[in-house]
């Protein structure tokens, strides 16, 4: 497999964990509709509900991936996902659905531990971000498509013709994989499936400064961008009544994302993870900031040309703190990368998805609770990488943790 076919693969297995949460949101009223969802608030748990099952399994992915290889447990992960996204189909309740969402994120978990996992096997330091951040940039698409793609999709029937297209997707890729990819665990670095090494591995994952800091910091950001997917829907549709133009906004920051993501693969070789995602944080910080201030002293709703320019400036940022943190908190793990993936994942997605659930949970008509959200998730986001880096931002290399 040529690098390009390698990171396009790597993409699509991780998208996928994008397209079944972005590919909801606009089924999501129809979805409350048709199940008897009273509250409007509570038809985000279609996404928290995912979330919540995608963290949890993550802790049992890295160790299994550890001992029996890579292969074996993501196809374990993408049956899971493609059964649970048909057998979806047959719910007769919000609440199957949501314990079907709950599996599906089971399944899903695989993709994105072990898909890191493959990446640490192959790559290390800067080669790994730049090829993370490729692979973010591939990423970032859906969620530009997966919107518009839902609403397509539901112009040939209803919100179950969602859950049977994630499905023959889940399909595809899983095929795409058996017949291309190789193990690649080296045969050294085989742990075993024991309760004293999963802990033994849990135990340098989590000791370890530097790891353990950027993982918490990236908990906060990715907080906010799960906050903004859960109310997503009743701002853009809600307070700025976009309607059919939902999609098309969604889109449109997506891909700001994305053109983040491979600016950074470019320019990370020359300038390294350290100089390039500080400074994001900084500028993420500002732009919040500057965002908050207009909330707060705009009568009414801030003119959504300015909420979506600050908005876009954010997620510039943040496409390019997500793949560098990730790869720094990987860097010194090498040898447990699929425990330290399993770990630093589960806390990522499981804090992401509870600070995330409580900024879309705090709506309350307006926009206030997502921006006040996105300043406070940047303060303490920079508070952690203060701690890893000892106080000083901007080094090219970190003291040992």
């Amino acid at each position: 497999m040529g690098r390009i076919e390698f990171i396009a693969l790597m993409a699509m297995l991780m998208a996928l964990n994008a397209l079944a949460i972005d590919i909801m949101l606009p089924g999501l009223q129809q979805i409350g509709a048709s199940l008897g969802v009273e509250n409007e608030n509570h038809r985000q748990y279609v996404i928290s509900a995912y979330l919540l099952g995608f963290a949890f399994a993550q802790l049992l992915y890295g160790p299994i991936s550890d001992r029996f290889g890579r292969r074996i447990p993501m196809f374990v992960g993408l049956g899971i996902y493609i059964v649970s996204s048909f057998v979806a189909v047959l719910v007769p309740s919000f609440a199957a659905l949501l314990a079907l969402r709950f599996v599906q994120g089971i399944g899903s978990a695989a993709m994105r531990v072990i898909t890191v996992s493959i990446v640490r096997d192959i790559f290390g330091g800067r080669a790994m971000a730049e090829v993370m951040s490729l692979i973010m940039m591939v990423f970032m698409i859906v969620p530009v498509l997966a919107p518009g793609t839902g609403q397509v999709v539901m112009l040939f029937g209803d919100w179950h013709l969602i859950f049977i297209f994630m499905g023959v997707i889940g399909t595809l890729v899983a095929a795409w994989m058996y017949f291309r990819l190789p193990e690649t665990l080296a045969p050294k670095d085989v742990r075993p499936f024991t309760p004293a090494s999963i802990l033994e591995g849990f135990r340098i994952v989590l000791t370890n400064r530097v790891a353990l800091c950027y993982t918490l910091s990236s908990t906060f950001i990715f907080g906010a961008l799960f906050g903004f997917i859960n109310s997503a829907q009743q701002i853009y549709v809600g307070i700025y009544g976009l309607g059919v133009w939902f999609p098309v906004a969604f889109a449109a920051v997506a891909a700001f994302m994305a053109l983040s993501s491979f600016v950074n693969a470019r320019l990370v070789g020359s300038f390294g993870m350290r100089r390039l995602s500080h400074g994001a944080l900084v500028g993420f910080l500002t732009v919040n900031t500057i965002w908050l201030a207009c909330t707060l002293a705009w009568p009414g709703h801030v003119p959504f040309p300015i909420f979506i320019i600050l908005f876009a400036l954010a997620m510039f940022q943040f496409g390019w703190i997500g793949s560098n943190f990730n790869s720094l908190a990987m860097e010194p793990l090498g040898h447990v990368a699929g425990t330290a993936s399993s770990v630093l994942g589960f806390m990522g997605t499981a804090g992401g998805a509870i600070i995330g659930g409580g900024i879309g949970q705090a709506f309350d008509g307006t926009a206030l609770p997502l921006v006040l959200g996105f300043f406070s998730v940047g303060v303490v986001g920079l508070i952690f990488v203060l701690i890893a880096e000892r106080g000083k931002l901007f080094q090219a290399h970190s003291q040992p943790a």
